[in-house]
């Protein structure tokens, strides 16, 4: 292949050869040397592309395997978290790119992490290597469209305004006129938290501010930057990416507001410049963990102090940067990040630090808990496989999740909470499966294999039980109610559960309602004696936390 010259003009397809064939991009040992690309039709400016292994440093990156369809800024947009892109070279035609960023040590970076983690353009894996070039040139006349789209993301960088006539429809870039910038998250498979939020969103800029809340039934925040930049930068590089594993969908705006009003530091909002703001009625406060972790340098990108490696035994968030429609999620999690995030109630992309799934109940009334009632409450965040209370401490159970990210999410939500008069505390156990007793021994009804149970929530692939996975609340969601039953049925049958009903609203098909207790305790008893209550006609009542208010 040595001495292959074409040309190459943007977005033109010049001839039906390959740069590199598919069993050179493949094979592990291959050295690529003498591949010769012309930037603009002639010999005089030629890019020499070697083989990442054999070739030193270079700020100029060699990009393969690109789909068919990307764009300049999906191009750039995978140099931008790294520093300052200075030029690109698009070879729409061979499925290529080059990328030139602002130093040498930029691109190490880059390179570094992607060869650690495998980038996504459109859910597509492509390569990233160095080339023996140490600048790239290339003929504007022939790269128009590219030069607009990296002055457009230049002017951004620099706080400058994009050049008079310049058209860049890929990414309508304008001068950012807000700070703050709207965050909805589509196909929310896992929480997301306030936390994780300023993870992300700090590689690009100070994060002063953040508010979450609910708003047509999606997760919503509104996000400050200290600078009207950083916040366009962060709305290029993010808006569409995926915070986890092919879900948890950034969609981002710039909001209307300028400044935003912080009253509380709490899960729910958080003012970064007012660490002595109160936590306000009934939020948990921030916990100190979470401030130490995120105090820490535990970039997203790069490879942190405390960063847990995606092939390690103990605590693999696995994960890819994706830059595309879909794919990926946006990085692995430091561990600082990662224990930020337990303490905030998000499930993590990957497997528990235990790496078994299995959970240690402590504190429990052993005079009324049975491994049925573990079930029921610990099945709302995880289908609960296998339930142990411990023969020689009637207090204390071992509950078997059907994977870590289950086990973290049931426990986020389940440790403090009260059931049956005693706070519990739930932690990640040891043990990496519970045992079932041996045949038979009687063990009291103390174990129970839950494996083939009717009643897990999860076991369907992109149930919208995932979409609806919320803390523990005075409020439940009841579904699955027949014609027949009216209001005062079933305030009659939750009363009967040891608790008050405060408020009742059925929804316009009469199939759901909503039914407030007195207080959180009485509605996890609810749950837990009522979910899968027969109400005749074959109709067993689904009961579920919910995240709103009557």
């Amino acid at each position: 292949m040595d001495g292959i010259v074409t040309d190459v003009a943007v977005g033109v397809k010049r001839g039906s050869d390959e740069l590199l064939s598919s069993s050179l991009y493949n094979s592990p040992n291959s050295s690529i040397s003498g591949m010769v690309v012309t930037a603009n039709g002639n010999d005089n400016k030629k890019l020499r592309v070697e083989d990442r292994m054999d070739c030193a440093p270079s700020r100029v990156l060699h990009i393969r395997k690109l789909p068919n369809e990307v764009s300049e800024t999906e191009v750039i947009a995978l140099g931008l978290p790294f520093g300052k892109v200075t030029n690109i070279l698009m070879l729409k035609g061979k499925n290529q790119a080059f990328l030139e960023l602002g130093s040498e040590e930029a691109a190490i970076t880059m390179v570094n992490y992607y060869t650690a983690v495998t980038p996504h353009v459109r859910n597509v894996p492509v390569f990233i290597q160095y080339s023996n070039h140490k600048e790239l040139k290339t003929d504007s006349a022939l790269n128009q469209r590219a030069q607009a789209v990296l002055q457009a993301v230049t002017a951004v960088q620099s706080a400058s305004t994009p050049m008079s006539g310049t058209a860049v429809s890929e990414c309508a870039l304008t001068p950012a006129q807000s700070p703050v910038l709207r965050i909805i998250i589509d196909n929310m498979f896992y929480p997301v938290t306030l936390d994780v939020l300023q993870q992300i969103f700090s590689k690009f800029g100070t994060v002063l501010k953040i508010i979450t809340f609910t708003k047509n039934n999606q997760f919503q925040a509104l996000l400050q930057f200290s600078d009207p930049m950083n916040a366009q930068q962060a709305k290029l590089a993010l808006d569409g990416q995926n915070i986890y594993n092919a879900c948890c969908t950034l969609r981002i705006d710039f909001s209307k507001l300028v400044n935003l009003n912080v009253k509380y530091n709490n899960d729910k909002s958080r003012d970064y410049t007012r660490p002595e703001l109160p936590a306000g009625d009934g939020q948990p406060a921030m916990d100190p963990s979470v401030t130490a972790a995120f105090n820490k340098d535990s970039s997203l990108l790069g490879t942190p102090s405390g960063m847990v490696s995606p092939y390690s035994s103990g605590g693999a968030f696995s994960s890819s940067l994706s830059f595309g429609q879909t794919g990926g999620a946006l990085s692995p999690l430091s561990a600082a990040a990662a224990a930020a995030a337990a303490a905030g109630r998000v499930a993590l992309s990957g497997v528990s630090h235990s790496n078994s799934g299995v959970l240690l109940v402590s504190n429990l009334n052993e005079e009324m808990v049975t491994p049925q009632s573990l079930f029921t409450l610990f099945g709302v965040y995880g289908d609960a496989q296998r339930v142990k209370i411990l023969y020689n401490k009637k207090d204390s159970a071992l509950i078997q999740m059907a994977d870590g990210n289950q086990a973290q999410l049931a426990m986020s939500h389940l440790n403090g909470q009260k059931m049956y008069g005693k706070i519990i505390r739930v932690t990640l156990s040891k043990h990496q499966t519970v045992q079932l007793p041996r045949e038979g021994l009687d063990d009291q009804g103390l174990t129970k294999d839950f494996t083939n149970s009717p009643l897990h929530r999860f076991k369907k692939p992109g149930s919208k039980n995932f979409q609806n996975i919320f803390p523990p609340s005075a409020t439940l969601h009841l579904s699955n109610i027949p014609q027949t039953i009216t209001e005062e049925d079933l305030k009659t049958l939750f009363e009967n559960s040891g608790g008050t009903v405060k408020a009742f609203k059925f929804f316009q098909d009469h199939k759901m309602a909503l039914l407030q207790m007195s207080t959180v305790e009485e509605a996890i008893q609810a749950l837990i004696d009522l979910h899968n209550y027969n109400l005749g006609d074959n109709h067993h009542l689904r009961v579920s936390f919910s995240k709103s208010t009557i």
